[in-house]
């Protein structure tokens, strides 16, 4: 593909291009790259569902911050910006129809005094990523805040900014609201004080001089979107577990993060070298089951780390089922099982998500609520539909049509949802590891190598 530049300086419409490239940047609500689970995001995924509509593979530049993103733009290096954007940030570049929104709002520790209002800003320093829309925020909060100072930080996500005051680096940030929404659940300390300003609408943001049937092409497909709801189906697999759980809930996960999970990293990174699931959602689920306990027992008589049944511990030859090596290998298999038995039509993380919900469950009632989702002419494949599904196995005007029977299917929402949020904190936290390759032996290295996460 060509970018052709008019002599005025302006970029001329991109004739028959051979591809689309996106900018975007790294960041809750946009885009992230994680070695083991590859490239996804909000924006990664509804800017690659417009790729395939429009016939085009699509390429993403990954920018450092907005202004990075918008400089881009305007020398014309993509046809549009994936970055969540708001129109006002340049009103000279074409928007698309807005998907999404978001105010911005001004974070502190919980140790902190209280940001009750604007004029409680004066004097106070407030950090905010450098180029971003939030620091044109600040600045116009200058005039009711004069003595504000506003010290802008180079980094790649709002999630750093929100470290930095976990960590009592910064006394006080601004950052978008919906990646405070997700950072909260990374770090309970923190306290949305004062939201600034209303909530402004998140767009496409289209390079000058690109061809305008293009825009039009994203803004007919962005409608259809959000008719159809595709675009609540993205927020919720990316934003739609983010308020489960409550402080204490948080607190007590990140105090064993520190204290409990160290004893037990290697063997749910092994279970990742035999399975493929990444150890941080292995490690999730089995926090999930027992607080990573391997004494655990239950008064169903479900037992130890990955609380496995008898009937599951016998067939997967697990001889004690209270010791967590074998808890933790034969859990993390079973899951693997329940992964690959789904159809081939159940894609991405949704398939990992009804796994883990039959782990609860079993196949047999999982693949009853999904005959009940066609018979509601509901999309079986998509676990967005299926949490609303699952709870209907415990409805007699339901299971009685099944095979497999009454079931608890709220709860096994709650499990799911609860391992999301529990797996996304890991990611946060702990490095992304990958399994050395396999020797000539055809067995896998297990000391492997830890990798840079999603940060």
């Amino acid at each position: 593909m060509s970018l052709t530049a008019c002599s005025d300086g302006v970029i001329a419409p991109l004739h028959r291009p051979q591809e689309l490239v996106v900018i975007t940047r790294e960041g809750p609500t946009t885009f992230t790259a994680d070695a083991n689970l590859g490239e996804a995001g909000f924006e990664h995924d509804l800017a690659t569902m417009f790729a395939e509509e429009v016939g085009l593979p699509i390429r993403f530049i990954v920018a450092s911050d907005e202004d990075e993103a918008l400089q881009k733009l305007r020398k014309g290096d993509a046809q549009l910006a994936a970055a969540w954007l708001t129109p006002e940030i340049d009103p000279a570049l074409p928007a698309s129809q807005p998907f999404a929104e978001s105010g911005s709002i001004v974070v502190t520790h919980e140790a902190s005094l209280p940001v009750s209002d604007v004029a409680s800003l004066n004097s106070k320093t407030v950090y905010v990523l450098a180029g971003s829309r939030q620091a044109d925020v600040l600045r116009e909060l200058k005039e009711k805040a004069p003595r504000l100072k506003i010290q802008e930080v180079h980094a790649s996500s709002p999630l750093d900014l929100l470290e930095g005051v976990a960590h009592q680096r910064y006394g006080a940030v601004l950052v978008d609201h919906t990646a405070f929404d997700i950072g909260a659940n990374f770090y309970p300390e923190l306290i949305g004080d004062l939201e600034v300003g209303p909530d402004e609408p998140i767009s496409w943001l289209f390079a000058p001089g690109s061809d305008v049937k293009l825009k039009q092409k994203a803004d007919a497909f962005i409608e259809r979107k959000l008719s159809d709801g595709t675009v609540e189906r993205l927020k919720d697999r990316y934003f739609g577990h983010v308020e489960r759980l409550d402080q204490a809930d948080i607190e007590g996960f990140l105090d064993r993060m520190r204290n409990t999970l160290p004893q037990y990293r290697d063997l749910f990174q092994e279970a990742q070298a035999r399975t493929g699931i990444d150890w941080r959602l292995l490690a999730a689920l089995a926090y999930q089951e027992s607080l990573w306990n391997p004494q655990a027992t239950s008064t169903t008589g479900v037992r130890g780390m990955m609380m496995l049944t008898t009937e599951t511990a016998d067939r997967l030859r697990v001889s004690n089922r209270l010791d967590a090596r074998q808890s933790v290998l034969a859990g993390a298999r079973y899951l693997a099982e329940l992964r690959d038995s789904l159809p081939s039509s159940v894609r991405g993380p949704d398939r990992l998500w009804m796994a883990v919900a039959a782990y609860n469950l079993g196949l047999g009632h999982m693949n009853g609520a999904r005959s009940i989702a066609s018979s509601l002419k509901v999309n079986p494949d998509a676990w967005y539909e299926m949490k609303k599904v699952l709870p209907l196995l415990a409805r007699p005007d339901y299971y009685h049509r099944l095979k497999s029977g009454k079931a608890r299917g709220g709860e096994a929402v709650i499990l799911v949802e609860n391992v999301r949020i529990y797996a996304d904190i890991l990611g946060r936290h702990e490095l992304a590891w990958r399994p050395m390759p396999r020797r000539a032996d055809g067995n896998t290295e297990l000391a492997g190598t830890p990798t840079l996460n999603n940060r």
